[in-house]
């Protein structure tokens, strides 16, 4: 079975670029994802960032959905806790009502930002992970017209009333969340951009375990990993330069910080710092096509999954979407007609 590649899009703002900009390039990257026979494209969430510019996966969800013919779109993912179950399901019943078999509903618990902006999205959000739980269980309720006690036994439901259902998929970094979606049947994807250590335990715990549901009759699962590759060696260790001290920027609070190149070429690591470095770059994987093509296939193979979504930055959109023109090719992507 050949791999499948999908696309998450953390909508990045470049050094002398706006917000805008970034939303559009998001607009063309869709479309070139789609002719090119991308699996899915995933939107992340994130607050209180001047760097990245998403802030309403769905609302773009359904931009990009107008603007593409054959590619999943999806949240990768909704931080659930920031967010009203029932407006989300709501929100998502709309987008599976207006692109039928082609919406996915991915759900986190991290709070996409700092606890402050969550506590405001959210009053009542208390970072209870038993409340997570139960926000599952009310989720899949509303969206299968189930009724449960925090749904007055069905007499509040979810509209619009549709016969088909988003996919939805459960998001994890430490691994705690693959025991949650196996009990509640649901998809994993297991972000080994944040976390590059647990991915195969979390995988195979979350195999072990599965119980079917009324969406998903066999466990499902895919890893997500920051990766960019070029023909061209030197842009690639570029790249791979910017991605390191960029991750190091994000370990000491730095969020508003937009690194390039000139910037992290000529910083001085310290012996800690280098050593997070190494660390981090098992978060990444960046290279010329031959050297991604190895490391993608064998992390796939690694948590036996059969997709792999990718996260790029570039310092330019040209070469960030040149990287996506390489992986479909190396990877043999066939275009949906």
């Amino acid at each position: 079975m050949s791999l499948q590649l999908s696309i998450l899009d953390q909508t990045p703002i470049r050094r002398g670029s706006n917000a805008a900009e970034a939303l559009q390039e998001s607009v063309e990257l869709v479309r070139l994802a789609d002719e090119l026979g991308y699996t899915r494209y995933w939107l992340s969430e994130h607050h209180n960032t001047t760097t990245l510019a998403m802030a309403a996966p769905e609302i773009m969800i359904a931009r990009l959905a107008a603007e593409s013919k054959h590619i999943r779109l999806g949240s990768g993912g909704i931080m659930l806790p920031n967010h009203s179950t029932l407006k989300v399901a709501e929100n998502f019943k709309m987008l599976e009502a207006l692109y039928p078999n082609r919406i996915d509903l991915g759900v986190g618990r991290a709070p996409g930002g700092d606890r402050i902006t969550a506590q405001l999205l959210n009053p009542s959000n208390s970072f209870d992970p038993q409340e997570y739980i139960q926000q599952i269980s009310d989720l899949q309720d509303f969206l299968t017209d189930n009724p449960n006690y925090n749904n007055i036994q069905g007499k509040v439901r979810a509209i619009p009333q549709i016969d088909t259902v988003p996919e939805v998929w459960m998001l994890t970094s430490s691994g705690e969340s693959a025991y949650l979606a196996a009990h509640s049947g649901m998809a994993l994807s297991f972000a080994q951009f944040i976390n590059p250590i647990g991915g195969k335990e979390a995988i195979n715990i979350y195999r072990q375990r599965f119980k079917p549901s009324a969406q998903l009759k066999e466990p499902k699962a895919s890893v997500g990993v920051f990766a960019f590759t070029s023909e061209d060696a030197h842009k690639a260790e570029q790249v791979q330069a910017v991605m390191d001290y960029r991750l190091l920027s994000f370990e000491k609070g730095r969020y508003d910080e937009i690194p390039t190149y000139d910037v992290a070429s000529k910083y001085n690591y310290t012996a800690a710092e280098w050593q997070r470095v190494l660390y981090n770059r098992q978060r990444t994987i960046v290279g010329t096509p031959d050297v991604v093509k190895e490391k993608v296939t064998a992390l796939a193979a690694e948590l036996d999954v059969p997709e792999v979504i990718i996260a790029t930055f570039a310092e330019t959109k040209e070469d960030r979407f040149d990287s996506y023109r390489l992986f479909a090719k190396i990877f043999n992507l066939t275009p949906v007609n």
